[in-house]
């Protein structure tokens, strides 16, 4: 696959094989997306601090470049949900007038629970298009329209089943308002981890924020500059993981850059590839993932880590062993419809994703088999790396292979040092 993903035509594929034979080696993850664009709208908060190990995911380089001239008349956000929401957060509570806009895709995904909140705190917001979905024209912010003050803090109620992100969105701009802010979460908290790493970011920038269950808070103050290494991301991991798990026996690889103690959410994998036949080890600087072939039928929520979903049901299905999936809701709202597009194709192998009772989905499988199937990806990074370990089991072909670069880009060029075969 000479030149990488530069080279790659919108319309192309790519089809892997593996040589039968144990996996092996120490494969190069990213830095995790969900720390960096969350340290780099804290750098900018903060004016300064040296972030060592971004991530060289296009959401975060995307980030990176739109953060160089905030005053810009015009940002587009393109697929990036981090990046709409937030940089909307950021925009808004800095009193920017600006457009902020982003894919076709992303003109679908709702934002009206942001916007709404960042309203009450005085932000002058306007939809130019759907109401509740971008395009968003944001001119200015008057703080002193602020919301009911509860005690010493500004106090708003935000729905906490829909995305963390407007949650993480909110607490970032929270010292920076005159009052701090207190936000009261109502509803089911999906993805609680990721609201967790943005408190333990903001700390290490200098706020005074704290986690008090069903209640969050940031009180007033200035960020500091402060200098911080990003981990290695534990999504990309879990890629790693499944094809650990599919790989013939005696199969191990060392993972670089992941930490015992870390604040993502997604090393939730530990555990659940443990029921699925992989062990982990920590080692100096990472882990070492060793094949067990120990499998265990199991029930895991997925609502602290929907972007394991897509992995987990896909080795599942392949290993035959029967998992009750909950906490997905998130899934219908991301790049694509994760749960139609995993639905659809994991049909193709002869596994299924049913819906047993309202919110809880059943792996099975009838005779799962890999023959040169393509995959469709959807425009869904995970859909591409959540199938790609099949091909340890037979040739496979994955369509519009590009789409890795939102937040892992030297993927299949890690697949091809690992031993396998791609051509396209």
């Amino acid at each position: 696959m000479p030149g990488g993903l530069a080279l790659f035509a919108i319309n192309s594929s790519l089809t892997l094989t593996w040589p039968a034979q144990p996996l092996r080696g120490t494969p190069q993850l990213p830095a995790s997306k969900s720390e960096s664009n969350r340290a780099l709208i804290l750098q900018a908060l903060a004016g300064g601090g040296q972030l060592d190990n971004l991530s060289d995911a296009n959401d975060t380089q995307l980030m990176q470049r739109l953060l160089l001239n905030p005053d810009a008349p015009r940002f587009d956000a393109e697929d990036a949900g981090t990046v709409m929401r937030f940089l909307t957060g950021y925009l808004a509570a800095t009193g920017r007038h600006t457009h902020l806009t982003g894919t076709a895709r992303m003109l679908e995904r709702p934002i009206a629970v942001l916007v709404d909140a960042l309203r009450q705190l005085g932000a002058s917001i306007s939809y130019e298009g759907q109401e509740g979905y971008p395009p968003l024209q944001l001119s200015g912010w008057n703080p002193t329209a602020a919301a009911t003050e509860a005690g010493d803090l500004t106090e708003l109620s935000v729905r906490g089943d829909i995305s963390s992100q407007y949650i993480s969105a909110l607490l970032m701009v929270g010292p920076t308002l005159p009052h701090g802010l207190r936000l009261r979460l109502t509803g089911k908290v999906g993805s609680r981890p990721y609201i967790r790493m943005t408190l333990a970011l903001m700390q290490h920038f200098g706020a005074d924020c704290r986690d008090l269950g069903t209640v969050v808070e940031a009180r007033p103050g200035r960020y500091q500059p402060t200098d911080y290494t990003i981990e290695s991301d534990w999504s990309a991991a879990s890629y790693w993981y499944a094809m650990v798990a599919l790989a013939p026996a005696g199969s191990w690889l060392t993972l670089p850059g992941l930490r015992r103690y870390s604040w993502q959410g997604d090393q939730a994998i530990v555990a659940i590839m443990a029921q699925l036949g992989v062990a982990t080890e920590y080692v100096q600087d990472g882990v070492r993932l060793t094949r067990t072939g120990t499998r265990t039928p199991f029930t895991q929520d997925f609502t602290d880590c929907p972007d394991l979903a897509q992995t987990v049901a896909v080795v599942a299905a392949a290993l035959g062993v029967p998992v009750l999936m909950s906490g997905l809701e998130s899934l219908r709202i991301k790049e694509t419809d994760r749960i139609f597009a995993l639905q659809t194709e994991l049909a193709n192998f002869g596994a299924y994703l049913t819906e047993e009772t309202e919110g809880h989905f059943r792996v099975s499988t009838d005779g799962f088999r890999v023959s040169g199937q393509t995959v469709a990806t959807y425009h869904d990074h995970r859909m591409a790396m959540a199938f790609a370990p099949l091909a340890l089991l037979g040739p496979l072909t994955i369509e519009a292979p590009q789409v890795v670069r939102k937040s892992y880009p030297q993927f299949w060029s890690e697949l091809e040092k690992a031993g396998f075969e791609v051509t396209g």
